[in-house]
Protein backbone atom coordinates (compact mmCIF):
# COMPACT_ATOMS: atom_id res chain seq x y z
CA UNK A 1 0.00 0.00 0.00
CA UNK A 2 1.37 3.19 -1.31
CA UNK A 3 0.64 5.67 1.56
CA UNK A 4 1.62 9.91 1.28
CA UNK A 5 1.68 12.31 3.85
CA UNK A 6 0.87 15.53 3.39
CA UNK A 7 3.03 18.08 5.58
CA UNK A 8 1.17 21.37 5.57
CA UNK A 9 1.44 25.01 6.66
CA UNK A 10 -2.43 25.44 8.06
CA UNK A 11 -3.61 29.12 7.41
CA UNK A 12 -5.81 29.81 10.30
CA UNK A 13 -8.99 29.22 10.07
CA UNK A 14 -9.06 29.43 5.77
CA UNK A 15 -10.35 26.31 4.83
CA UNK A 16 -10.18 27.68 1.52
CA UNK A 17 -6.52 28.32 1.43
CA UNK A 18 -5.51 24.67 2.80
CA UNK A 19 -7.40 23.02 0.58
CA UNK A 20 -5.83 24.22 -2.41
CA UNK A 21 -2.53 23.72 -0.50
CA UNK A 22 -3.47 20.26 -0.01
CA UNK A 23 -4.38 19.37 -3.68
CA UNK A 24 -1.02 20.87 -4.93
CA UNK A 25 0.69 18.26 -2.70
CA UNK A 26 -1.70 15.71 -3.91
CA UNK A 27 -1.09 16.80 -7.56
CA UNK A 28 2.89 16.11 -6.73
CA UNK A 29 2.06 12.65 -5.57
CA UNK A 30 -0.50 10.98 -8.18
CA UNK A 31 -1.45 7.35 -8.23
CA UNK A 32 -1.37 6.59 -4.12
CA UNK A 33 -3.38 4.37 -2.36
CA UNK A 34 -3.91 6.70 0.78
CA UNK A 35 -3.14 10.38 1.39
CA UNK A 36 -2.44 11.36 5.33
CA UNK A 37 -3.63 14.81 6.13
CA UNK A 38 -2.74 16.56 9.86
CA UNK A 39 -4.70 17.21 12.66
CA UNK A 40 -7.39 19.63 12.12
CA UNK A 41 -5.75 20.70 8.53
CA UNK A 42 -8.49 22.50 7.05
CA UNK A 43 -8.47 25.08 9.82
CA UNK A 44 -5.63 25.17 12.45
CA UNK A 45 -5.67 23.40 16.16
CA UNK A 46 -8.85 25.75 17.24
CA UNK A 47 -9.20 24.87 20.70
CA UNK A 48 -11.49 27.92 20.88
CA UNK A 49 -13.56 26.15 18.04
CA UNK A 50 -16.89 28.79 18.25
CA UNK A 51 -17.21 30.52 14.78
CA UNK A 52 -14.32 28.03 13.29
CA UNK A 53 -15.39 24.43 13.84
CA UNK A 54 -17.83 22.99 10.70
CA UNK A 55 -20.50 21.85 10.95
CA UNK A 56 -21.60 17.97 10.09
CA UNK A 57 -23.93 18.84 8.23
CA UNK A 58 -22.39 21.50 5.82
CA UNK A 59 -18.43 20.87 5.81
CA UNK A 60 -17.02 21.77 2.94
CA UNK A 61 -13.81 20.35 4.11
CA UNK A 62 -14.78 16.96 4.84
CA UNK A 63 -16.69 16.96 1.05
CA UNK A 64 -13.44 17.77 -0.85
CA UNK A 65 -12.02 14.47 1.23
CA UNK A 66 -14.88 12.51 0.26
CA UNK A 67 -14.52 14.09 -3.08
CA UNK A 68 -10.85 13.46 -3.99
CA UNK A 69 -10.93 9.95 -2.63
CA UNK A 70 -13.77 9.39 -5.31
CA UNK A 71 -12.14 11.17 -7.71
CA UNK A 72 -8.86 9.64 -7.23
CA UNK A 73 -9.82 5.79 -6.18
CA UNK A 74 -7.70 6.40 -3.41
CA UNK A 75 -8.31 6.85 0.28
CA UNK A 76 -7.76 10.24 2.42
CA UNK A 77 -8.18 11.08 5.95
CA UNK A 78 -6.82 13.83 8.82
CA UNK A 79 -9.35 15.18 11.35
CA UNK A 80 -11.90 18.29 11.72
CA UNK A 81 -12.68 20.29 14.03
CA UNK A 82 -16.77 20.08 13.91
CA UNK A 83 -20.07 21.20 15.72
CA UNK A 84 -22.52 18.24 16.15
CA UNK A 85 -26.43 18.84 15.47
CA UNK A 86 -26.63 18.64 19.80
CA UNK A 87 -24.41 21.59 20.01
CA UNK A 88 -21.08 19.52 21.34
CA UNK A 89 -17.61 20.14 19.22
CA UNK A 90 -15.46 16.96 18.45
CA UNK A 91 -11.98 16.76 16.93
CA UNK A 92 -13.03 14.20 14.41
CA UNK A 93 -10.55 12.01 12.40
CA UNK A 94 -12.29 11.22 8.95
CA UNK A 95 -11.74 8.62 6.46
CA UNK A 96 -12.73 8.77 3.55
CA UNK A 97 -12.62 5.65 1.39
CA UNK A 98 -13.25 6.55 -2.00
CA UNK A 99 -13.36 2.67 -3.61
CA UNK A 100 -15.86 2.06 -1.98
CA UNK A 101 -17.53 4.88 -0.77
CA UNK A 102 -17.88 4.44 2.83
CA UNK A 103 -16.79 7.42 5.33
CA UNK A 104 -15.81 6.29 9.04
CA UNK A 105 -14.62 8.43 12.32
CA UNK A 106 -12.82 8.66 15.29
CA UNK A 107 -13.02 11.06 17.73
CA UNK A 108 -10.34 11.98 19.41
CA UNK A 109 -9.84 10.41 22.90
CA UNK A 110 -7.14 12.22 24.76
CA UNK A 111 -8.22 15.55 24.71
CA UNK A 112 -4.99 18.28 25.12
CA UNK A 113 -6.01 19.44 28.63
CA UNK A 114 -2.28 21.50 28.73
CA UNK A 115 -4.53 23.79 26.10
CA UNK A 116 -8.06 23.85 27.67
CA UNK A 117 -9.03 21.26 24.22
CA UNK A 118 -11.01 19.28 26.92
CA UNK A 119 -12.79 22.51 27.82
CA UNK A 120 -14.69 22.79 24.23
CA UNK A 121 -14.38 19.25 23.08
CA UNK A 122 -16.04 16.45 23.85
CA UNK A 123 -13.74 13.25 24.16
CA UNK A 124 -14.28 9.75 21.72
CA UNK A 125 -14.61 6.77 24.03
CA UNK A 126 -14.39 4.32 20.96
CA UNK A 127 -11.31 3.05 19.11
CA UNK A 128 -11.46 2.89 15.39
CA UNK A 129 -10.03 0.54 12.84
CA UNK A 130 -11.01 0.81 9.21
CA UNK A 131 -10.13 -2.11 7.01
CA UNK A 132 -8.22 -0.83 3.53
CA UNK A 133 -6.15 -2.39 0.96
CA UNK A 134 -5.97 -5.42 3.07
CA UNK A 135 -4.59 -3.79 6.07
CA UNK A 136 -6.01 -3.19 9.31
CA UNK A 137 -5.60 0.47 11.17
CA UNK A 138 -5.85 2.15 14.04
CA UNK A 139 -6.93 6.03 13.88
CA UNK A 140 -5.42 8.03 16.53
CA UNK A 141 -4.82 11.58 16.86
CA UNK A 142 -1.78 13.87 18.33
CA UNK A 143 -2.18 13.54 22.24
CA UNK A 144 -3.05 10.00 21.70
CA UNK A 145 0.62 9.32 21.15
CA UNK A 146 1.64 9.70 24.51
CA UNK A 147 -1.24 6.84 25.67
CA UNK A 148 -0.11 3.46 24.80
CA UNK A 149 -2.70 1.71 26.93
CA UNK A 150 -5.57 3.19 24.83
CA UNK A 151 -3.22 2.02 21.33
CA UNK A 152 -1.92 -1.17 22.65
CA UNK A 153 -2.36 -4.11 20.17
CA UNK A 154 -5.36 -6.48 21.93
CA UNK A 155 -7.58 -9.71 21.52
CA UNK A 156 -10.36 -7.67 19.10
CA UNK A 157 -8.02 -4.69 18.75
CA UNK A 158 -5.87 -6.24 15.95
CA UNK A 159 -4.43 -3.71 13.52
CA UNK A 160 -1.32 -3.70 10.74
CA UNK A 161 -0.86 0.31 11.19
CA UNK A 162 -1.46 2.74 13.40
CA UNK A 163 -2.60 6.56 11.79
CA UNK A 164 -1.80 9.35 13.61
CA UNK A 165 -2.60 12.82 12.69
CA UNK A 166 -1.61 15.65 14.84
CA UNK A 167 -0.15 19.29 15.27
CA UNK A 168 3.05 18.62 17.44
CA UNK A 169 5.11 21.53 18.86
CA UNK A 170 8.84 21.98 18.24
CA UNK A 171 9.33 22.51 21.36
CA UNK A 172 8.04 18.91 21.88
CA UNK A 173 9.79 17.14 19.01
CA UNK A 174 12.29 14.97 21.43
CA UNK A 175 8.75 13.24 22.34
CA UNK A 176 7.75 12.93 18.89
CA UNK A 177 11.07 11.24 17.61
CA UNK A 178 11.20 9.08 20.43
CA UNK A 179 6.97 7.91 21.06
CA UNK A 180 6.31 7.18 16.95
CA UNK A 181 8.90 4.99 17.01
CA UNK A 182 7.84 3.44 20.75
CA UNK A 183 4.45 2.86 19.25
CA UNK A 184 5.86 0.58 16.12
CA UNK A 185 8.06 -1.11 18.03
CA UNK A 186 5.73 -2.40 21.28
CA UNK A 187 2.54 -3.15 18.68
CA UNK A 188 4.93 -5.06 16.16
CA UNK A 189 3.43 -2.29 13.53
CA UNK A 190 3.53 0.74 11.17
CA UNK A 191 3.31 3.83 12.44
CA UNK A 192 1.94 6.62 10.14
CA UNK A 193 2.40 10.50 11.61
CA UNK A 194 1.57 13.11 9.85
CA UNK A 195 2.15 16.53 11.40
CA UNK A 196 2.29 20.34 10.05
CA UNK A 197 4.67 23.00 9.60
CA UNK A 198 4.37 26.61 10.30
CA UNK A 199 2.42 28.71 13.46
CA UNK A 200 -0.52 29.60 14.68
CA UNK A 201 -1.36 31.92 18.13
CA UNK A 202 -0.07 29.18 20.39
CA UNK A 203 2.99 27.27 18.78
CA UNK A 204 5.81 26.99 16.06
CA UNK A 205 5.55 23.07 14.46
CA UNK A 206 8.29 22.03 12.38
CA UNK A 207 6.55 18.67 11.09
CA UNK A 208 8.88 15.90 10.73
CA UNK A 209 6.11 14.05 9.70
CA UNK A 210 7.45 9.78 9.69
CA UNK A 211 6.55 6.20 8.25
CA UNK A 212 7.82 3.80 10.78
CA UNK A 213 8.52 0.11 9.99
CA UNK A 214 7.20 -2.61 12.64
CA UNK A 215 11.00 -2.64 14.58
CA UNK A 216 11.66 0.59 14.47
CA UNK A 217 13.05 1.56 11.53
CA UNK A 218 12.35 4.99 9.72
CA UNK A 219 10.66 4.31 6.46
CA UNK A 220 10.36 7.71 5.20
CA UNK A 221 10.83 11.57 7.09
CA UNK A 222 9.60 14.85 6.10
CA UNK A 223 12.03 17.54 6.16
CA UNK A 224 11.83 19.81 9.40
CA UNK A 225 9.92 22.93 8.64
CA UNK A 226 9.20 22.41 4.97
CA UNK A 227 5.53 22.26 3.07
CA UNK A 228 6.20 18.39 1.52
CA UNK A 229 4.29 15.35 0.22
CA UNK A 230 6.18 12.22 0.84
CA UNK A 231 5.38 8.75 -0.28
CA UNK A 232 6.39 5.53 1.54
CA UNK A 233 5.32 1.98 0.35
CA UNK A 234 3.78 -0.47 3.58
CA UNK A 235 4.48 -4.40 2.78
CA UNK A 236 1.86 -6.72 4.56
CA UNK A 237 3.93 -9.70 4.12
CA UNK A 238 6.84 -8.50 5.17
CA UNK A 239 5.08 -7.23 8.41
CA UNK A 240 3.54 -11.07 8.92
CA UNK A 241 7.02 -12.57 8.55
CA UNK A 242 8.38 -10.04 11.32
CA UNK A 243 5.25 -11.11 13.83
CA UNK A 244 5.18 -14.98 12.37
CA UNK A 245 9.78 -14.57 12.90
CA UNK A 246 9.71 -12.71 16.60
CA UNK A 247 6.23 -13.99 18.56
CA UNK A 248 6.20 -10.55 21.03
CA UNK A 249 2.37 -9.75 20.70
CA UNK A 250 2.11 -13.47 21.89
CA UNK A 251 3.78 -12.70 24.89
CA UNK A 252 1.93 -9.55 25.82
CA UNK A 253 -0.03 -8.25 28.94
Amino acid sequence: MKVTLLQTDIRWARPDENILEAEKLMAQQSGRDLYVLPEMWSTGFATKPEGIAHTEGNNEALCWMQEQARQRKCAVCGSLAVQLADGTFRNRHYFADGRTGRLTYYDKHHLFTYGHEDQYYTAGQEHCIVEYEDFRLLLLTCYDLRFPCWSRYATEREYDAIVLVANWPESRQSAWQVLTRARAIENQAYFIGVNRVGDDLYSHYDGASVVVDPIGRMLGQCRRHEVQALTVELNKAELQRRRMKFRVLDDRD
